[in-house]
């Protein structure tokens, strides 16, 4: 299991239980290292400085007993924002209908970049379907190296009625 995999096991549990869902961890740079973690309320709640405060204290207490990694690190906890990264296979579902750009590992069509509407995800639940300016593309889900929302005045507009309600 890769250090990535490792943490995501060790934060995503408590998290759960404080009433959060883990929405991405990610160890950044090379001389000094960030390590990042991007949570959502469940209640679906915006995000204040309190539960990211909360997060922080939680999780320097489980990786300062676990001690995961080697090296000094920074820790960095916030919301996801507006135009948030799309890391999981619900993500998809759920910010369909708005514009993002994705990543793929693999070409397709003879590229690896996309920005287009969010379309959700095929059937079976393996592929990304985003409408392109040149037609629909399908992204295997397991190719997606990166994904997230663009943010425009209709993105702004949704995220803001979703909070009045």
């Amino acid at each position: 299991m890769d250090l990535q995999s490792r943490l995501e096991a060790l934060i995503a549990p408590s998290l759960d239980a404080m009433g959060y869902e883990l929405v991405r961890v990610q160890l950044q740079g090379k001389q000094r290292l960030t390590l990042q973690i991007m949570a959502d309320r469940k209640d679906g709640v915006m995000m204040a400085v309190d539960d990211c405060a909360d997060i922080s204290r939680a999780v320097s207490a489980l990786l300062d007993v676990e001690d995961p990694i080697s090296a000094a690190y920074t820790l960095e906890v916030s919301s996801p924002g507006i135009d948030r990264p799309l890391t999981r296979a619900k993500d998809f579902v759920t910010w369909a209908g708005f514009e993002a750009k994705m990543e793929s590992c693999q070409p397709i069509d003879g590229r690896k970049r996309f920005r287009g509407k969010l379309l959700g995800l095929d059937e079976a639940g393996v592929n990304v379907l985003l409408a392109v300016e040149t037609g629909d593309v399908a992204i295997p889900l397991a190719d997606v190296r990166g994904a997230k929302l663009v943010l425009t005045d209709e993105l702004i507009a949704a995220t803001m009625q979703d909070q009045e309600e």
